[in-house]
């Protein structure tokens, strides 16, 4: 059983924070409840109070004598704000703290998950977005908000997630944490080429493992960044991780040599090998019955990182494989892992049913010489977290041996 702290704002969402309060009681946990004085507006302290079985304060004069706003962040081992407004998110990084829950975030060690909801304009804005990052690089965990129907008829991303998807993420963060103190960088998705202002080159990947890769090593305590390619918005709900998004191979090696000090680095992105050697400025027209297209090959991003490690750093890659006339789909991985020099190459033969989209993968991992470390199969989710516990082992490993 934990001891958690759950903070509540003055948004709409609020109600579903109830929900969540009641995830995290079933699970055995005691939960104290920190609405801030617009969280009352929208729910009253008499529900909170019924449900958690403790008293919903919200100023820190509400307990002085007991030092409530000291006391509580000294006591929670973890400590989520769900839903969290723009508002908190801006204050929280300016470090104010005159009500209760903002002083309880000062004080606090443990743990923090952040749950925003709001607006999508509110959410893309430049000082939101700010203030998230300024609080991720502060250790705090700010999930990325669903995408869907929001207040009145807008829709878009600024949803609150669902209670289950918030207490799953919360909860993870209680588990062991082995790659807490790590800062992981993942790739996902797949880049596009540009033709024209119409038309790319790209490919069948839909970023899902490089995405549960990243969702894994946070819930194992990482520093987590995904750099995603082309990747659908709803894959990346509940998070828990830095987005930068990219379109081409020149972007997507651009920001990981910008992170080639990250303590992880994967790459699950499926990179073009090619691009057109120029891009039209208009869209090309038919002419005749066929169109020559002249092609020259992407950087290899995967090569370039290796050759340039630093000593304690871990560079996974993936080969996504299929055979041919000249060799297998295995043979062909194990040349790769043997050219590529990653620790870790993780392998799928790619088909019809499985490796791309929402399909079971199943992988063999390769360590640099081509031979086989380990397997996994199963749920996109199943491999990430057989990948991350790989990753774990080399780490602890190579510290064993310095």
């Amino acid at each position: 059983m934990a001891r958690i702290v759950l903070g509540v704002t003055g948004g709409i969402a609020a109600y579903k924070s109830a929900l969540l309060l009641r995830l995290l009681l079933a699970e055995g946990h005691e939960v104290r409840v920190v609405p801030t004085a617009n969280a009352l507006r929208m729910v009253g302290a008499a529900t909170w109070e019924a449900l958690s079985g403790h008293t919903a304060h919200t100023s820190v004069f509400d307990d002085a004598t007991g030092a409530e706003h000291v006391g509580l962040g000294q006591w929670a081992e973890l400590m989520v704000v769900a839903p969290a407004t723009a508002n908190f998110l801006a204050r929280a990084a300016a470090g104010i703290a005159d009500d209760l829950l903002g002083t309880t975030l000062l004080v606090v060690t443990a743990p923090v998950l952040v749950v925003p909801a709001m607006h999508t304009e509110m959410w893309r804005n430049a000082a939101t977005r700010a203030n998230v990052e300024l609080l991720r690089s502060r250790g705090i965990h700010v999930m990325e908000p669903a995408v869907g129907r929001l207040t009145g008829p807008d829709s878009g991303p600024g949803r609150l997630p669902e209670p289950p998807e918030i207490a799953a993420v919360a909860l993870a963060l209680l588990g062991p944490r082995p790659l807490a103190g790590t800062r992981v960088v993942v790739s996902a998705g797949g880049t596009r080429e540009a033709i024209d202002p119409v038309r790319f080159i790209g490919n069948r990947s839909s970023g899902r493992q490089g995405i549960e890769i990243a969702r894994a090593a946070a819930a194992l305590g990482a520093e987590v960044e995904l750099v995603a390619a082309n990747v659908d918005d709803a894959l990346l709900v509940g998070l828990g991780a830095a987005i930068t998004r990219v379109e081409s191979a020149a972007q997507l090696a651009d920001r990981m040599v910008e992170r080639i000090d990250a303590d992880v680095l994967v790459m699950a992105a499926a990179v073009a090998d090619h691009r057109p050697v120029s891009v039209a400025g208009h869209k090309v027209k038919k002419a005749g019955d066929t169109t020559t297209l002249a092609l020259e090959q992407t950087p290899d991003i995967l090569a370039g990182l290796v050759a340039a490690r630093r000593s304690g750093q871990t560079i996974v890659g993936f080969a996504a494989e299929t055979g041919d006339a000249d060799a297998s789909a295995r043979t062909h991985a194990e040349a790769k892992a043997r050219r590529k020099g990653a620790d870790l190459l993780v392998f799928n033969e790619v088909s019809g049913s499985k490796g791309f989209g929402d399909v079971p993968n199943e992988v063999v991992m390769l360590d640099a010489a081509g031979g086989e470390v380990a397997r996994a199969a199963g749920s996109k989710a199943d491999v990430a977290r057989a990948v991350v516990g790989e990753v774990v082992r080399l780490r602890s490993a190579a510290r064993m041996t310095r």
